[in-house]
C-alpha cells in the first residue's frame, strides 16, 4: 500500500508565531493549575491565610485569562479568512 500525502490545499500550515503562543498558552494554563493546587494545599489558618488564598486565585485567574486570549490570538493568525490584505 502506498501512502499519499493529501493535496496541499486540505494541508493548512500553521504558523510559527502561533505555535509560540499556543505554547505559551499551555505553560500559562499550567501555571494557574499549580497556582490552584497549591493554595488548596496550604493548612495555614487565619485572615492572613484567606488573604493570600485570594491574591493566588486572583493571580490564577489572571493567567488563565491570559491563556485564553493567547490561543484566541494563535486561532486568528491560523485562520486565513481573519488576515487582512
Amino acid at each position: 500500500m502506498s501512502r499519499i500525502p493529501a493535496p496541499r490545499a486540505e494541508i493548512r500550515p500553521r504558523s510559527a508565531p502561533a505555535d509560540g503562543l499556543r505554547a505559551h498558552s499551555d505553560a500559562l494554563r499550567e501555571h494557574a493549575r499549580r497556582l490552584r493546587a497549591g493554595a488548596l494545599a496550604l493548612d495555614w489558618k487565619g485572615p492572613q491565610a484567606e488573604a493570600f488564598r485570594w491574591r493566588v486565585e486572583d493571580l490564577a485567574d489572571r493567567c488563565a485569562t491570559a491563556a485564553e486570549s493567547l490561543a484566541r490570538s494563535a486561532d486568528q493568525l491560523d485562520a486565513p479568512a481573519a488576515r487582512p490584505r
